[in-house]
């Protein structure tokens, strides 16, 4: 009896698909221990913190403030656990397990993935969103699309008539996200207060990189992008240089563009820009892989199996970083706005920023989190763009470095390693005391950030 070589394939198949699930329900399991081992503690730490409250007399004011103890808790628990190097590894063979039983259950997600959709679509914030959608539009400063190139877009703000520096400023973002968070809303737009003082604004909008950029890398984004797009600038004013305001991720690339090409830049502003990637006390940093590299994350593995890196992945991680207050908390507190419109449209702007996450080109990510999280090569002086070298010590001009006292995306330790590595004599240190997400949204910020800026570059004219 002949066998039927499709019927071997099929059955190696299934083995390899089982032991796939195998995997994963071993992986997930131990990972669920890890999170309830989380959570018991918290549950001993709250009836602890009540208990001490009851010995000195005193109560909650009310549940808002029974319910912000309870978060701070749990979120302390949690980044303290998922600091520890045995928990990192059960969440990293968790995540490599589930990548790696992905392909195994494509045809399942197919099959699946619109009624899967559905629970996340039918909820309070997104009725709000649909009803409210033509009040929560994001970036709402006037603006002229001057340069395209593949996905990429560069952007002039429309210029105050009494403009006063005539050197203009390109803002070069991170890939995650949109850059719509530096133009949020009027009374809260950093670009909007730039222009105010005499600011002439452009700004880099990398869009949405589809399957086709599969192969895109950080050396086109920096090699090509930023500095086809600074030449623009260049060329459109008759300059030899530019000023640049990178922030977060674009912070980084806007370091390693100005040790390429310190002749065309002016001035360098970074803001909450991770340059040490070798913090432990940044969760992120750790996830990432900056001290057990690939056990904590297969970032070849992710990559190999996904292609581009989804931006629900990303939005995923980042709420885990502090998952009661991001996850929980915020909505419950959302049902005290529903009343008060202004708050709630704030709130509903926010969130759809948050949300609009673009994917990730797959070998851009791989080589970032390669190079830079688990290499830490960007302080070593060993990153590679377009065959040239990094070196931060070959950056000689004017750097404002601003950071975020209460980061918990890039540390402030790994912004302030910056001054270590830089050979500017005019190197200037501003701080405010506020989170990542604070920077741009919060109203007193506001009112001191682009000042900040604006006369700093003004005495550097």
């Amino acid at each position: 009896m002949a066998v039927n070589q499709d019927d071997i394939y099929n059955f190696d198949q299934f083995i390899q698909s089982f032991n796939a699930w195998i995997n994963l329900s071993q992986a997930s399991f131990n990972y669920q221990l890890v999170l309830a081992d989380i959570w018991v503690k918290t549950c001993k730490e709250i009836i602890e913190e009540l208990i001490s409250y009851q010995s000195k007399g005193e109560t909650f004011k009310n549940w808002q403030e029974f319910l912000q103890v309870w978060s701070n808790l749990y979120d302390q628990e949690f980044g303290k656990k998922l600091r520890s190097k045995d928990a990192v590894l059960v969440q990293g063979k968790f995540l490599n397990s589930a990548i790696s039983y992905l392909p195994h259950q494509q045809q399942l997600m197919s099959d699946f993935s619109q009624l899967l959709e559905i629970p996340s679509k039918i909820n309070l914030v997104n009725a709000l969103s649909y009803l409210y959608q033509d009040k929560i539009q994001v970036g709402v400063t006037a603006k002229e699309e001057i340069y395209r190139e593949d996905n990429i877009l560069l952007y002039r703000f429309t210029p105050n008539s009494g403009s006063s520096l005539n050197i203009p400023i390109l803002i070069v973002y991170a890939l995650v996200n949109r850059p719509d968070i530096v133009d949020l809303q009027e009374g809260r737009s950093l670009v909007a207060n730039l222009l105010k003082l005499g600011l002439d604004v452009y700004l880099i909008d990398w869009g949405y990189p589809t399957s086709g950029d599969r192969w895109l890398t950080i050396d086109k984004y920096i090699d090509k992008y930023i500095n086809n797009c600074v030449d623009v600038i260049r060329e459109r004013h008759n300059l030899e240089q530019i000023n640049l305001l990178g922030i977060c991720q674009g912070g980084t690339f806007s370091l390693c563009y100005s040790s390429l090409y310190p002749e065309k830049v002016k001035n360098l502003i970074t803001m909450v820009t991770p340059v040490d990637f070798h913090m432990d006390e940044g969760l992120l940093n750790v996830w990432s892989g900056s001290s057990m590299g690939s056990q904590a994350l297969d970032v070849d593995l992710m990559v190999d199996t996904l292609g581009n890196i989804p931006g629900t992945f990303l939005n995923y991680m980042f709420v885990m970083l502090k998952p009661f207050q991001l996850g929980v908390k915020k909505y419950i507190d959302l049902l005290d706005i529903l009343e008060y419109e202004d708050k709630l449209l704030n709130f509903l702007r926010m969130e759809k920023w948050i949300f609009d996450s673009p994917d990730q080109a797959g070998e851009t990510f791989r080589r970032f989190i390669k190079d830079f999280y688990q290499g830490n090569k960007l302080i070593k002086g060993e990153i590679e763009i377009g065959n040239k070298r990094v070196d931060l010590g070959n950056i000689h001009v004017p750097i404002l470095n601003i950071y975020a006292e209460q980061d918990h995306i890039v540390c402030p330790a790994s912004s302030l390693a910056l001054e270590k590595y830089v050979k500017s004599d005019d190197y200037t240190v501003r701080s405010f005391p506020v989170g990542h997400i604070g920077m741009y949204v919060s109203s007193k910020v506001q009112k001191d950030l682009a000042p900040t800026i604006a006369d700093w570059l003004k005495a550097r004219v």
